[in-house]
C-alpha cells in the first residue's frame, strides 16, 4: 500500500489588500496538484493548505503565488542554505 504524507501548512502571505486578492491567491492554489483545503485569511494574511507530499513543493506553491503577484514567506529550512554574511 502506498501512502502518501498529508501536512497542513500555514504560511504568512504579504501584498493582499482585498477579497478580490484572496479569491486569486485560492485559484491558483487549487490548480496545484495535491493541494487542498486552501483557506486564504485577509485580516491575518495566512494561508493555510493541506500539501500531499514533501516540503520541498512548498517552494513550488510560493512561485506559483508570486505569479499571482503575492508573497509566500517560507518557512526556514532545518538544513543551511544561506550564504553568511
Amino acid at each position: 500500500m502506498n501512502l502518501k504524507t498529508v501536512k497542513t501548512h500555514t504560511l504568512p502571505i504579504e501584498g493582499m489588500t482585498c477579497a478580490s486578492c484572496v479569491t486569486r491567491v485560492e485559484k491558483a492554489l487549487d490548480k496545484i496538484e495535491g493541494v487542498d483545503q486552501v483557506a486564504v485569511n485577509l485580516a491575518t494574511e495566512e494561508v493555510t493548505f493541506s500539501l500531499q507530499g514533501e516540503s520541498s513543493d512548498l517552494q513550488k506553491i510560493a512561485e506559483v503565488v508570486e505569479e499571482s503577484g503575492y508573497k509566500l514567506n517560507l518557512p526556514a529550512q532545518s538544513t543551511s542554505d544561506n550564504a553568511q554574511e
